[in-house]
């Protein structure tokens, strides 16, 4: 009878646990079905060709996923987008207009003539047709079929083919061997059969056309070009090394068996090689780019001599960098083009000299942490903002000062011009049709703002257009006089609204997508603030405070993910269930902190580099600064504070409590990273180096190597078909674990789950037991 008494008492414990008190009418099982609940908002907004219509995508009737609708400025009615409207229609691309455009869309290639507003299929093909260019006089149109490159004359209608490109060897003719050419010295026979041979070939290449073949080594081809003039193409030849690829075990499938999926391979010490070719048409010869003359192009980074005591300076042999596509000035007679070397050091931008292959530096940005910011690119295979204003200057955005600002800088001329500055950063920039001014998105008027501006390029001055708190996602009508905005504010969700393109612009709303349900609740407003960290640097974060006795002395701070990212900001945020389960958090007494700690975007280029070689530094000490914050300034318990976050943010979590024991009572890591020496390449040798050359940045910087530091509760939740952040991770760290004795720490497996969770009941699972662990860590 004892024995069952207790029973009955520890299964009453275990579903009081299940059940924790909610207060807020917000459920768990409500905002956990995120958009579903929200309302769908529109994306991807831009404008038809003729510039009377604004183009979105939306889910507008909560169905499987998006279809194209379409605001029609005349008619000032919102209606979805059928096949019909692309026979009178196109998407204007944001390119300069020409009386007739040529564009792919999916896959075939038209033409839509201004004048006429009508829509012409051109050509249809088995594989894909794309990569339209024009030249220079926009008598021609460019494009690409498969490994062909072909031209379209605009007024002749006819289409040529102007080089095929092989990846191979060029063919050689057989050698004959010793016993043929004596037998073809003996006979007139096989003498007169050969010359009979030879002749027929002959007399086929002269009746045949003949289109060049380019032959090239590597393992693909892209970026085929051609210049404005149409005398060179050029082309970059890629050859990846070949890396050891991961495995996602699926064990929910259709037939019952677990299979395995590929994925990513883990971070390495073997970047690719590219080569950047050119064609010459005329002469039908090819030759590529000497980049051997880049400035320190064979320089060692610095920690090597200051961590490991290299002796030399530099390498026996250039650095491996990637080369984006050449931009060609208006008349097509001159070109810039981005490179990057693959350990992200530099950044030069030179132009090309077409006939011999030499280039000419224009503008090198070096940083020993690595290249990046707005406007620039943290991945060195993706291009910064670069571009003409006319044909003799260009522009680009560098953190030369600190802040990502933007330069403009004569082909010739021996430095840039700073056109912006100040401790705000440029994140978006377009040269008007006019070229008097540039279209701009800063965070000018507030670090958690996005607002739209005119550069006026002779002056100076900068016009503000739309700079209401919050985002404003711009997209310029072809006319450049009116502006589709996608808006949003801290508690209203994305809506497509129109402006004019002038000073003292209004924004009119077009779409309204939320639900009644979300709209029945009073979100709450979180402040956004500034606390100082204990190395005197300014910090940004939200605050969401209870209201006065409804504050229960707890508090909660949330970690965002990515590193790289803004989340303490002034619109609506990408963690929107988080944003929705941090009211209820507050409806419960619950005083939240969601902080833009070092690494995150929209403070400068010092704040985003804090973290080289030492993840789990400056991010952290942020974090237990704000929860010193929460102590002094808002009076929290010091032994009731909590964390939690996913991805980058799970991974600072796990390192919270771990290297700061008895901070922080309890942690829910969700997707973490626990082994940086198991995470992608990509995004983790730009902050840590290679982990050959800089084993001490993984080993300081992996929450793996202090697992015998746990003394706090710590639940960890991961989906099994995770292909970013990989299962291995947390199932290494929960060996760990069980082999050092901890017993403080839970796991709670999806299996049917990615990196970003899809099924609703696998997040309402998730968020129910990360409240369950704050209400009975915290809420005593």
């Amino acid at each position: 009878m004892k024995l069952f008494s207790l029973l009955l008492f520890f299964s009453s414990l275990q579903l009081l646990a299940q059940q924790a008190e909610n207060k807020s009418t917000l459920k768990i099982e409500e905002i956990m079905a995120g958009n579903d609940f929200i309302g769908h908002q529109p994306e991807n907004i831009r404008w038809s060709l003729d510039g009377n219509h604004i183009l979105f995508n939306w889910n507008r009737y909560n169905q499987s996923g998006s279809s194209t609708y379409s605001y029609s400025i005349k008619d000032k009615s919102i209606d979805s987008v059928t096949p019909d409207f692309y026979k009178t229609n196109a998407e204007y691309q944001g390119n300069k207009l020409h009386p007739v455009e040529i564009y792919a869309w999916q896959g075939n290639l038209y033409r839509y003539d201004q004048s006429s507003q009508k829509t012409e299929l051109l050509l249809k093909t088995a594989s894909s047709i794309g990569n339209v260019q024009r030249s220079a006089d926009k008598s021609f149109a460019f494009y690409q079929d498969g490994m062909g490159f072909y031209v379209y004359c605009i007024e002749a209608r006819s289409i040529k083919q102007l080089v095929n490109f092989e990846n191979g060897e060029l063919p050689k003719e057989a050698e004959k061997n010793y016993m043929e050419q004596e037998e073809l010295e003996l006979f007139q026979f096989l003498q007169e059969e050969e010359a009979d041979q030879t002749w027929r070939e002959e007399q086929r290449k002269a009746f045949q056309s003949s289109v060049p073949t380019v032959y090239f080594q590597g393992t693909s081809l892209s970026n085929i070009q051609i210049d404005g003039t149409g005398k060179f193409i050029t082309y970059r030849v890629n050859d990846y090394p070949e890396t050891t690829k991961t495995h996602v075990d699926h064990h929910i499938s259709a037939d019952g068996h677990t299979y395995a999926q590929t994925a990513r391979a883990k971070v390495h010490d073997e970047d690719p090689s590219h080569k950047l070719g050119i064609y010459d048409i005329q002469n039908d010869t090819s030759y590529f780019v000497d980049f051997s003359t880049l400035p320190n192009i064979r320089t060692k980074p610095k920690y090597l001599t200051e961590v490991y005591g290299d002796t030399s300076d530099v390498y026996s042999e250039d650095r491996k960098i990637i080369m984006h596509q050449l931009i060609f000035s208006e008349n097509g007679k001159r070109n810039i083009l981005d490179v990057r070397s693959y350990d992200n050091k530099d950044r030069w931008i030179v132009e090309v000299n077409l006939e011999n292959g030499k280039i000419s530096v224009l503008d090198h940005q070096h940083d020993e942490a690595w290249i990046g910011g707005p406007g620039i690119s943290n991945w060195n295979m993706v291009p910064g903002n670069v571009g003409w204003i006319d044909n003799k200057t260009f522009y680009f955005q560098s953190e030369a000062t600190g802040f990502s600002h933007l330069y403009s800088m004569g082909i010739d001329a021996k430095k840039p011009k700073q056109l912006t500055q100040g401790n705000w950063e440029v994140y978006d920039a377009k040269v008007s049709s006019k070229k008097d001014r540039f279209y701009i998105t800063a965070n000018k008027n507030h670090p958690g703002n996005r607002a739209f501006y005119h550069l006026i390029i002779q002056t100076g001055e900068l016009i503000p257009i739309l700079t209401l708190d919050g985002n404003h996602e711009v997209a310029i009508s072809p006319d450049e006089k009116k502006l589709a905005v996608r808006y949003s504010g801290k508690t209203s969700p994305w809506e497509v609204y129109i402006a004019e393109n002038k000073k003292g612009a209004t924004l009119t709303r077009l779409t309204n997508s939320t639900s009644e349900q979300f709209n029945d609740y009073d979100w709450y407003s979180p402040e956004v603030i500034t606390f100082s960290a204990s190395d005197g640097e300014a910090v940004h974060a939200r605050l969401f405070q209870p209201e006065g006795s409804a504050k229960n002395g707890a508090a909660v701070i949330f970690v965002h993910g990515a590193g790289y990212l803004q989340n303490a900001h002034n619109y609506w945020s990408g963690y929107y269930r988080e944003f929705m389960f941090h009211n209820l958090l507050r409806d419960n007494g619950y005083t939240v902190l969601d902080i833009d700690y070092r690494a995150s975007k929209g403070y400068g280029r010092d704040y985003r580099t804090a973290i080289y070689r030492h993840m789990g530094s400056k991010d952290l000490s942020d974090q237990v600064d704000g929860r010193q914050f929460l102590i002094d300034s808002l009076g929290i318990d010091p032994d009731r504070v909590g964390i939690y976050g996913g991805s980058y943010g799970g991974f600072i979590t796990i390192m919270a409590l771990l290297k700061e024991p008895g901070k922080f009572q309890c942690g829910a890591a969700i997707r973490s990273v626990t082994d940086w020496f198991h995470y992608n390449h990509e995004y983790t040798s730009n902050i840590l180096n290679y982990p050959t050359s800089d084993p001490k940045a993984y080993k300081q910087s992996s929450p793996i190597y202090f697992a015998e530091n746990l003394e706090d509760h710590l639940l960890m939740l991961h989906g099994m078909v995770d292909d970013n952040v990989q299962f291995q991770d947390v199932v290494r760290l929960s060996q760990r674990f069980i082999e050092l004795g901890k017993t403080n720490w839970e796991m709670a497996i999806y299996p049917v789950e990615p990196h970003a969770f899809r099924k609703t009941s696998s997040w309402v699972d998730e968020y129910r037991r990360i409240y369950n662990l704050f209400d009975r860590e915290l809420n005593k």
